[in-house]
């Protein structure tokens, strides 16, 4: 999985981006519901809510907005009955595309991904048709300033992990994505502190972009992708080269 860690860190910097974005509460709320509808309201219980839980406050979430959303879920209030959904395409220079939804109206966001792809280089696929290029893994990065990367790629694999990666100021700790939530408990009871913690589509093998052309419709799509109001998440294959990136805005 070494390597992988240029994409976690393209979204490091979207996630910096999207805290500026009203849309980011929607999509804690969406997930915080979806997570209390299927595991409970209490998050003791259910790891996922309680995952959700943490990301909602770390990004600021008011919390009457956070347990209005988790009381929507598990039935204390009325709320929209959301439904998960997930969508395969191709971009520009081959590249792979996965964009999870979480919508109220699946013929809305059918047609908005269509038109998405459609519209920026890319082609919407069936289901299956580049899924078997990902595998899911649990994903959970720290701050390496101040660690030791011995020690720590040693608690990390003593907690769980898969393999530890090290790159431009970050450790991306891989998990199998069933044990994703132990190994973040683990990591956590050993005084540490995470800066994302995700379950990701991570790609078995990248497309290398190396002009700025290709990388900039490549991004074009990705961020038409991750802008449609029922978008969750976005996942691709493509590695775009550091110089090329650092051209990115």
């Amino acid at each position: 999985m070494a390597g992988h860690s240029k994409w976690a860190n393209i979204q490091h910097r979207k996630g910096a981006q999207d805290k500026k974005r009203a849309k980011l509460f929607t999509k804690f709320g969406r997930e915080l519901t979806i997570a209390a509808r299927e595991g409970g309201g209490d998050p003791a219980f259910n790891p996922r809510l309680r995952l959700a839980i943490e990301k909602a406050k770390a990004g600021n979430m008011p919390k009457d907005i956070l347990e209005r959303a988790i009381k929507k879920g598990s039935g204390e209030l009325e709320g929209v009955d959301f439904i998960e959904m997930r969508y395969e395409g191709y971009g520009p220079a081959g590249t792979a595309f996965i964009v999870d939804v979480v919508t109220d109206n699946k013929n809305r966001a059918a047609s908005e991904i269509r038109v998405a792809f459609s519209r920026n280089g890319g082609n919407l696929g069936a289901d299956g048709a580049v899924a078997w290029m990902f595998k899911k893994k649990g994903l959970i990065s720290l701050k390496a300033d101040g660690l030791d990367a011995d020690e720590f790629m040693m608690v990390a694999l003593e907690a769980g992990a898969e393999d530890v990666v090290e790159n431009d100021g970050y450790f991306d700790v891989i998990t199998d994505y069933t044990q994703f939530q132990e190994v973040l408990e683990n990591l956590k009871t050993a005084g540490y502190s995470y800066e994302e913690a995700e379950l990701e589509m991570i790609p078995d093998n990248k497309v290398q972009i190396n002009d700025l052309e290709t990388a900039k419709a490549v991004m074009k799509l990705f961020d038409a992708l991750e802008d449609l109001d029922d978008s969750q998440n976005v996942y691709s294959n493509f590695d775009i080269a550091d110089y090329i990136l650092e051209q990115l805005d």
